[in-house]
């Protein structure tokens, strides 16, 4: 439904979006249900534009049973920072599927006083699966 006086949200072609998931969808189509499942799945491609609020999806193979044409209210713009992206290849996992972090290189050192003790203060950076991260 188009309500004057709002403007519907607007893709390009080749735009990436989330897809909305109402839960019990979710559990049907995309394997997801409980209380930490994730409310959006994609990204996907916009492939074209079906009415003036429907989209088509370019949709994984394994998403073949679901249909492709969604409405504009169950789509969200996908901000995605492709610095951070990190290929399957790179991360590293232990036997108990643990994503193993280590330190790449100590940043920077300090020695805070407090009262009669000293605190030494050491900022690393480690390989995290989020890009470099510093603590």
């Amino acid at each position: 439904m188009v309500v004057p006086g709002v403007e519907p949200l607007e893709f390009q072609v080749g735009d990436q979006v989330m897809l909305k998931v109402s839960p019990w969808k979710g559990v049907v189509h995309f394997g997801a249900k409980g209380k930490l499942a994730p409310r959006y799945v994609g990204p996907f491609e916009r492939t074209q534009r079906i009415g003036p609020v429907a989209y088509r999806l370019r949709l994984p193979e394994e998403r073949s049973g679901v249909h492709d044409v969604f409405h504009v209210s169950n789509l969200k713009r996908c901000l995605a920072d492709e610095s951070l992206i990190i290929p399957l290849e790179k991360i590293q996992v232990d036997e108990q599927l643990h994503f193993i972090e280590e330190p790449v290189e100590i940043m920077d050192r300090e020695v805070k006083r407090l009262k009669r003790s000293r605190i030494p203060f050491v900022k690393v950076c480690w390989n995290s699966k989020r890009g470099p991260e510093f603590t």
